[in-house]
């Protein structure tokens, strides 16, 4: 069974990279600033993967609901349906649902485009589609209830859903980032009954099969909290943690020193309030330095949030913001693009371990429950 995906505020292409490598076909992207479209095309260039079968649209995903942008895209889709299934996928910017954000919700400049996708869905009908969104979205009691409209818009249209909040460092991802994760399907393919096929999503979509750690016991381990900070000083590994969820691990697999993004970092007037502050120390909202041996807080590399590294004087380099993202280390971000622009792509990211498992949960799915028409 073919699986074509549409995707939407692609970024750089994290979370299309996951699904590329779960099986899937990115035929169209969708993505608003250039620059990000730009990183995109040369991270994927470089890669050696495919350019999308109907290519690249850089423009609001309004546009693509009016006009020649809105038949193109409807052809496209219709033309894939006639072999593969579709699906749209996309996670809309979220400060505005975001709890250390804006908090204007779906009336915000950013939360409108929570609606716009929605449109999107509406419109155009694929088979299946994904929503990604901030914890925010979930947990505040406002942001809630536009969410719950959310989803009883797309009851009404067909789909059956399945939603969860996840956590990134249960799939593997060196990074405590939580966040809400969408799923629908037209209730048709499923069963002839939508009361059969909403239980049937319920009862096998498979949210766990994908992760490799549970919170619990993640949680369980000895974590090393705060270490005096000395500049290229060893700390030896401590026992009962899980290596492979921490920075070093990371910064190892990805051999971050010798990326092409390894000398992309800023560097600023003075470095003295660098040598203040504690390996692992996190307390504040800027200026926080991981602990080689603990996984990372959300990585959030804008809005003045700076992330310092484990044992240098200086902040993250793209690099290692890239591997505490998971990425592959043959993933990279072209010199062109500013360095306010790249820290921005990467911390808006879905983390890639995350989009893969996903994935590949969203893909066993279909393969077992789907009806196929003889």
């Amino acid at each position: 069974m073919k699986l074509h995906i549409f995707s939407f505020f692609s970024g750089a292409g994290f979370l299309d990279l996951g699904f590329e490598k779960s099986g899937y076909n990115v035929v169209f992207v969708n993505e608003y600033n250039k620059a990000f479209l730009d990183a995109y095309r040369y991270a994927r260039k470089n890669m050696k993967m495919k350019t999308p079968q109907y290519g690249y649209f850089c423009g609001d995903i309004n546009k693509l609901l009016i006009g020649k942008e809105r038949e193109y895209l409807f052809k496209c889709i219709q033309k894939s349906k006639k072999n593969a299934l579709v699906g749209f996928i996309g996670g809309p910017p979220c400060p505005d649902f975001s709890i250390a954000g804006k908090n204007k919700g779906i009336e915000g400049a950013n939360g409108m485009l929570t609606n716009s996708y929605k449109k999107m869905i509406l419109k155009f009908e694929p088979d299946f589609f994904l929503f990604e969104n901030v914890k925010g979205l979930w947990a505040t009691k406002k942001h809630r209830a536009e969410y719950d409209k959310i989803k009883a818009s797309f009851k009404r249209k067909g789909y059956v859903l399945t939603d969860r909040l996840v956590n990134s460092i249960e799939y593997g991802v060196p990074q405590d980032r939580e966040r809400v994760i969408l799923f629908g399907i037209k209730y048709n393919l499923l069963s002839n009954s939508k009361k059969e096929a909403s239980l049937l999503l319920k009862d096998k979509f498979p949210w766990e099969q994908e992760k490799k750690y549970h919170i619990d016991d993640i949680l369980s381990c000895n974590w090393p909290e705060q270490n005096v900070f000395f500049e290229e000083g060893e700390l030896r590994k401590p026992n009962n943690i899980i290596s492979q969820l921490s920075v070093e691990h990371w910064f190892k697999k990805n051999n971050v020193y010798d990326h092409y993004n390894c000398d992309d970092y800023f560097e600023p007037h003075s470095t003295e309030r660098f040598y203040t502050i504690s390996e692992g120390d996190v307390s504040r909202k800027s200026f926080k330095r991981l602990h080689r041996w603990r996984y990372s807080p959300t990585a959030a590399y804008g809005n003045n949030e700076v992330h310092l590294h484990p044992y240098k004087a200086r902040r993250l380099s793209v690099a290692e913001t890239l591997a505490i993202q998971s990425l592959p280390k043959n993933f990279a971000l072209p010199k062109t693009l500013t360095k306010s622009d790249m820290f921005k792509t990467v911390g808006n990211g879905v983390p890639f371990l995350l989009a893969k498992g996903i994935a590949r949960s969203v893909k066993s799915f279909i393969l077992s429950e789907v009806l196929i028409e003889e």
